[in-house]
């Protein structure tokens, strides 16, 4: 790095050259594994400074397959993750002849032309100026002489990501706030439309829309957390301070372990989202997010497109189209829709009601900033509307009279039927939009044919409709719904060989295994039962298929014609858990570092589903069958969503009990609602068979059940030897401490009163070993079996037939899956 060293390996008496050397030594480059950039150095090509704990890196980054090179600095993993952009509006094409050097004073980028195009626009007269990475990911410049008091730093600058130890302020004393800014899209840092603010009269962040329309507010801080963000109430990991005086005022975090990875971040999507690292994955886990639902983010979808709560999220309107299929591509929606054909208004003023029609739209929520005209009826109000030619659109009601928007429409919602607040829209339209037998509002008129010629119109009807139904049924084309793929029932029953291999089956239906053309692998669950609608049954799976997580089973699509309803998967090599924990077959069984990465996926995807996911999604049936094991035996939880979507106020009781014996919480008798505790206590159960290997009851030769949670409690309670406890094919080779912690935590999740149980959220927490706690008390329920057996049979006692619906194994002693209360 510095250059006495490289001056001093030199065998050098001439003079000259000495001279040459230290002309060079001028203008020398960082070297790799450098924190630091002082007068004289430059960075340039694919040079980088790194902080002294090598968490994050500074240098020239190029994002996604974009062709231009940024200044940012960005943890140092795979994948690359940027947290801070130097100069975000003016890109790089030839990393290779910028820099980025001191002069001045200032940290300046200068471009392949020389031309500074970024610098820190601070006044300083120092020629001792140095640029610091530091382990919090904080780029600081500080005068050498003086460094305890920054000279700029880009904490004070931040871009799209607010890290630990920043802020984002208010300055009282020049009236600024900084904000926190969306990329543009995936591949372009410049400044998006979505912002992060501090509203310092309120004590309140809030998120803004083109920094001017707010649709997100934290609520006020209450000396504790914000009111509108309860979630900050359950932390284990944050330190939160909410800081007031004379110059500034500012919220700010902090990790209370620094060993802990995370990041908090102003989205593409217009949310705000908090990520933490999973080492063990090696990938981010976003944890939280505001606001839940997409169509509450102002805009999302852009102009004239109307946003849904399901696959996919935006569509055009009929005759607009993407306005650019590569941001859409890039799920940029932001850029909305444009017309397909120009209105004919303004082109000739006196015909313009038979150049433009409208396109009714039943059951919207109406964009804002509509303007109210007096009108008597819904005809006057059109005609308001066809004589301005910025007028795209209409509505009237007899209670709220005509309405009229005017050039783009913003924020279009589809409403569920029943919705008081929907309102019809009328759409404007070239006339080229709509067939030639249709009326000015879009809806077909009447003429006059005789008998036959009537006759032959609908003979032709419903002989094109035969067609089309036909071309459905035997899989001629593939649909796209969002990511999903609807397939025709005889293509999936031609994959499957007409549904000969069966994997398993249960309460939902059978699954089997089926090939696609292209080779892949396919589990085909055939859905018994199923009393939905086409309509019901289409969003309720369009939903399923959003959820994505690496320990979730992920839909890849789905077939419904009449009563034919079928899912499709992805085909897990490794079979169910069960298959490997009951086995007697020695090749197959886990060593107890697999059987603690799955504890710990398990729970991650648990919680994704519980605490991430837009509705909560309660799995209602978690139990050995229905944990997939992939290629690496990572888990995948299976089966998710296909019990009752409850939203998250767990307002309404699930009547219909679903869920196995052995596995169920005491609540489901109970008459309580249900809530994401009922998964808790399963989980818990489910964790002491992958400790022990075998069924939590078992008979014995005395003909009495031998329930293998309450010798753990004992153990647990009396501080025995946790290694007992283990399946005896593993002779004792685990990890104490990671046994120690799963022993405890599946006893914390079979207490008997929900509040006592964690959330899965936490279970992972304490499973990484984030998060400790002391030793659970044993379950009344489990001090009763001790008792009397009989008193908790209902829960213990597994029957003698296979319940996974999504198994890729039978098993002989898997439990049944139960729909009703017992009597």
């Amino acid at each position: 790095m510095f250059c006495t060293a490289a001056m001093d390996i030199r065998h050098s008496s001439c003079p000259v050259y000495n001279f040459l050397f230290l002309i060079f030594c001028l203008s020398i480059h960082i070297s790799h594994g450098a924190y630091t950039i002082s007068v004289n150095q430059s960075l340039s090509g694919d040079q980088t400074i790194v902080s002294p704990d090598g968490k994050f890196e500074l240098g020239f980054f190029k994002p996604g397959t974009a062709s231009n090179y940024y200044i940012g600095i960005w943890y140092k993993m795979s994948p690359q993750t940027v947290v801070w952009v130097a100069n975000r509006e003016i890109p790089i094409s030839n990393k290779g002849s910028a820099e980025l050097k001191i002069l001045d004073g200032n940290l300046v980028l200068l471009n392949e032309f020389k031309t500074s195009i970024w610098n820190t626009s601070i006044s300083s007269t120092s020629k001792s100026v140095t640029a610091v990475l530091h382990n919090d990911g904080n780029l600081i410049l500080s005068d050498g002489s003086n460094s305890t008091s920054p000279l700029w730093q880009s904490f004070d600058n931040p871009t799209d990501t607010w890290l630990p130890g920043g802020k984002l302020s208010y300055n009282k004393r020049t009236r600024t706030k900084q904000l926190l800014i969306s990329w543009r899209n995936s591949e372009d840092p410049a400044p998006g439309l979505f912002s992060l603010e501090l509203d310092q009269a309120n004590r309140q962040y809030l998120i803004k829309w083109n920094k001017t329309e707010q649709y997100w507010t934290s609520g006020p801080w209450n000396d504790h957390i914000f009111s509108g963000v309860p979630e900050m109430r359950s932390n284990f990991f944050y330190n939160f301070s909410y800081k007031d005086n004379h110059n500034e005022s500012y919220f700010t975090y902090s990790l209370y372990d620094d060993s802990v990875i995370s990041r908090f971040v102003m989205g593409l999507s217009g949310q705000i989202q908090q990520f933490s690292w999973l080492n063990n994955s090696n990938q981010w886990n976003m944890f939280w997010s505001q606001p839940k639902d997409l169509c509450q983010v102002y805009a999302y979808c852009g102009a004239f497109s109307i946003c849904q709560n399901s696959l996919p999220f935006c569509n055009c309107l009929d005759g607009f189209e993407h306005k650019s299929d590569a941001d859409w591509n890039r799920t940029d929606f932001s850029g909305g829709c444009v017309r397909e054909a120009a209105l004919g208004c303004g082109n000739n003023s006196t015909t313009n009601v038979a150049k433009d029609k409208f396109k009714i739209y039943p059951q919207m929520a109406p964009s804002k900033y509509a303007i109210s005209m007096m009108a008597g009826s819904a005809a006057e109000c059109e005609s308001y509307c066809l004589g301005n030619c910025s007028c795209s659109a209409y509505a009237y009601h007899d209670s709220d009279g005509c309405s009229i928007w005017n050039r783009e429409l913003l924020n279009l919602q589809q409403l569920s039927e029943g919705d008081g607040s929907g309102r019809t829209i009328y759409i404007r339209l070239a006339a080229s939009e709509f067939p030639s037998d249709k009326s000015n509002n879009g809806v077909p008129v009447g003429f006059v044919v005789g008998p036959v010629a009537g006759a032959l119109l609908v003979l032709c009807v419903i002989f094109f409709a035969l067609r089309k139904w036909r071309g459905h049924m035997f899989g001629t084309a593939k649909i796209m719904e969002g990511s999903l793929v609807v397939f025709g029932y005889k293509e999936l029953q031609s994959a499957t060989k007409n549904f000969s291999e069966k994997l398993g089956g249960g309460g939902f239906g059978s699954v089997f295994k089926g090939a696609l053309p292209d080779s892949s692998v396919i589990a085909v669950k055939k859905l018994e039962s199923i009393s939905q609608g086409e309509k019901q049954f289409r969003t309720e799976v369009s939903t399923i298929g959003t959820i994505q997580h690496v320990n979730l089973v992920r839909l890849r699509g789905f077939c419904s014609e009449g009563n034919k309803k079928l899912l499709v998967y992805n085909f897990m090599q490794n079979g169910s858990l069960d298959s490997h924990l009951f086995s007697e077959n020695m090749s197959t069984v886990l060593d107890w570092k697999t059987r603690f990465q799955i504890a710990l996926g398990t729970a991650r995807g648990l919680a994704y589903l519980h605490e991430e996911c837009r509705d909560c999604i309660i799995h209602c049936d978690i139990k050995p069958e229905n944990i997939l094991l992939d290629a690496e035996f990572c888990p995948k939880v299976a089966d998710f969503g296909l019990a009752k979507l409850v939203g998250r106020e767990f307002s309404r009781v699930l009547t219909t009990m679903r869920g196995t014996r052995g596995y169920l919480a005491p609540e489901w008798i109970s008459g309580v609602a249900i809530t994401p505790k009922a998964d808790v206590y399963s989980y818990g159960m489910m964790l002491f068979e992958l400790i022990s290997g075998r069924r939590n009851a078992e008979p014995s030769q005395d003909e009495k059940v031998r329930f293998f949670p309450f010798r753990a409690a004992n153990t647990i309670a009396t501080e025995g030897n946790i290694l007992t406890l283990l399946d005896p094919r593993l002779q004792g080779v685990a990890d104490i401490d990671e046994a120690s912690r799963t022993c405890k935590v599946a006893l914390w999740c079979i207490q008997d009163e929900e509040k006592h149980r964690p959330s899965m959220g936490q279970v992972a927490q304490i499973l990484e070993g984030v998060l400790d706690v002391g030793f659970p008390p044993i379950p009344r329920s489990l001090e009763l079996f001790a008792n009397n057996q009989e008193t908790i049979v209902f829960f213990t006692e597994p029957s003698s037939t296979n319940s996974s619906s999504h198994s890729h194994n039978t098993s002989s002693n898997s439990s049944s899956q139960t729909e009703n209360s017992p009597s």
